[in-house]
């Protein structure tokens, strides 16, 4: 707890944008059947709405990114959290499908910069043995909307209307532009930002590296969690009725899986991600073969989604780490690499499930990833360990 009583309120300010962010981005899929009642479209055509927000992420992150590197890091986070703000005013007021597709791609434009952004600022605000920490905190709030801001914004949506719970949004959103502004500090001037240099960067293999891990680990969780809901009635038998509650259980073990990865991170940044990989292949594995026994498979789920966001922060550190004097653009593009892994794993998931794979078999597809990513840890291993070119440590 001494952790968090040392970290200053302005990191606090970027969490809760973090939060409102994270929530705008997946409360959707809760609504896609009041969606498609209201606005006379299928299920299929609404979950575009999902895809459509994650490629605004992927191919608006850096075009954003590219375009504000110049600007003062302050005014532009106030700046990338009102147009959040904005875009989920949109989508509460689009009268059809297509204007509220527009929206959402609106509303995805300052994802990928934003947090690109506010974990390079928050690294910045903190001495050096807490910056995985601090990165963790402003992931935190991309747990949290998971954790709570998703199930509640659903049920508000139910309650109230799908439109209802896009105006709640863009108001959290609002007063997290006020936290911003009070606490974010006022010396945070616009940098000599080479562009050259920062496009330049991606020819690095150690920035490629995290990048292609960050994508296989969302793609992994991803080929499954899609059909989460699916896979626990039909295969680990949950009634219906108790859906709600097992999906909040998850939810709990997602801040506490960030909290342990910026410890682990500030310990020792490569030898955790060769655990964690190793523990992610592992418990799919006794996943599977635990089917259907509903207490062990819960409880196997729990700890699995835990892990995959004790990892997604330390991917992020590592990114901006290996970037050197450019960070900018790389922490945002780790950002698209999320997003990606998101659409990819979805839609492995779809074509298993279309060509008559069964649900519990989707584990050991997300393994294939899972697999990958241990053998890029240890070749990155390898390849600091012969040229010594950073320290195994990220502290």
């Amino acid at each position: 707890m001494s952790f968090f009583k040392k970290l200053p309120l302005s990191i606090l300010a970027l969490t809760l944008s973090a939060f409102c962010i994270g929530s705008g981005e997946f409360v959707i899929m809760g609504l896609l059947v009041e969606l498609s009642k209201d606005l006379s479209v299928t299920i299929d055509q609404a979950g575009l709405l999902v895809t459509a927000y994650a490629l605004g992420v992927v191919i608006g992150g850096p075009l954003v990114a590219v375009l504000t590197l110049k600007l003062p890091k302050k005014q532009t986070l106030v700046g990338l959290v009102c147009v959040f703000v904005l875009g989920n005013i949109l989508c509460a007021l689009s009268a059809d499908y297509t204007l509220l597709m527009l929206s959402r791609i609106v509303t995805a434009s300052c994802h990928g910069t934003f947090f690109g952004l506010a974990t390079v600022a928050a690294m910045k605000m903190v001495p050096r043995d807490k910056q995985a920490g601090a990165v963790a905190l402003v992931f935190m709030g991309t747990t949290l909307a998971n954790m709570l801001g998703v199930p509640l914004g659903t049920a508000f949506g139910i309650s109230f209307g799908w439109r209802s719970t896009f105006w709640t949004v863009a108001g959290l959103g609002f007063i997290s532009v006020l936290g911003l502004i009070k606490y974010l500090p006022g010396n945070m001037p616009a940098e000599d930002v080479n562009l050259k240099q920062e496009l330049g960067v991606f020819k690095k293999r150690d920035v490629q590296i995290p990048l292609l891990l960050s994508a296989l680990l969302n793609g992994g969780l991803f080929v499954v969690y899609t059909y989460i809901s699916p896979l626990l009635m039909n295969v680990l038998q949950v009634p219906e009725g108790h859906l709600s509650t097992v999906l909040l259980i998850f939810g709990v073990g997602l801040p506490i899986g960030t909290y342990i990865g910026g410890r682990l991170g500030d310990w020792n940044l490569l030898r955790s991600l060769m655990i964690l990989f190793t523990s992610l292949i592992g418990i799919l594995i006794v996943l599977y073969l635990s089917f259907p026994h509903q207490i062990i498979g819960i409880t196997l789920i729990f700890f699995w989604c835990m892990m995959i966001f004790t990892v997604a922060p330390m991917l992020q550190l590592m990114a901006i780490q290996n970037s050197g004097d450019a960070p900018h653009l790389s922490s945002t593009f780790n950002q698209s690499a999320f997003n990606l892994g998101n659409a990819f794993g979805a839609w492995v998931g779809s074509i298993l499930l279309s060509r008559h794979f069964k649900l519990e078999h989707l584990p050991l597809a997300a393994i294939l990833f899972f697999v990958l990513g241990l053998i890029l840890v240890s070749y990155y291993k390898t390849r600091l360990t012969k040229k010594e070119k950073i320290p195994l440590k990220s502290g």
